[in-house]
């Protein structure tokens, strides 16, 4: 019974983390760029690419997330070059904003000690 009480106060203590980061005005920027630009990709193929709605914002995560499990890849030469030019932008923005988060929320575990 200890065991679940620990996972309990663990999962709070993430999530009144999460609560902290998530006030800071610089993850909340480094999120909104970094949701804007997965807005933007994911309409891209969406039209471009002719994908579902979707499929299009799976496939602008996993990118952007370096995760790529090779389900979906573009097919036009419009499309390859966006996704070029998507995981240079992107991945150095989705670093940023995840480097962010993670430092907030162990500045605010640091505090809370």
């Amino acid at each position: 019974m200890e065991h679940k009480g620990r996972i309990g106060r663990n999962i709070r203590h993430l999530w009144q983390g999460l609560a902290v980061a998530f006030g800071d005005e610089r993850v909340r920027a480094l999120m909104a760029m970094t949701l804007t630009l997965i807005a933007v990709a994911s309409v891209f193929y969406w039209y471009v690419e002719g994908w579902s709605l979707l499929d299009s914002v799976y496939f602008s995560v996993i990118t952007i997330a370096t995760v790529g499990y090779g389900d979906f890849s573009p097919q036009t030469a419009l499309g390859k070059l966006f996704t070029i030019g998507y995981i240079f932008c992107g991945l150095g923005l989705f670093v940023a904003t995840a480097t962010s988060v993670a430092d907030r929320l162990i500045r605010g575990q640091r505090s809370d000690e």
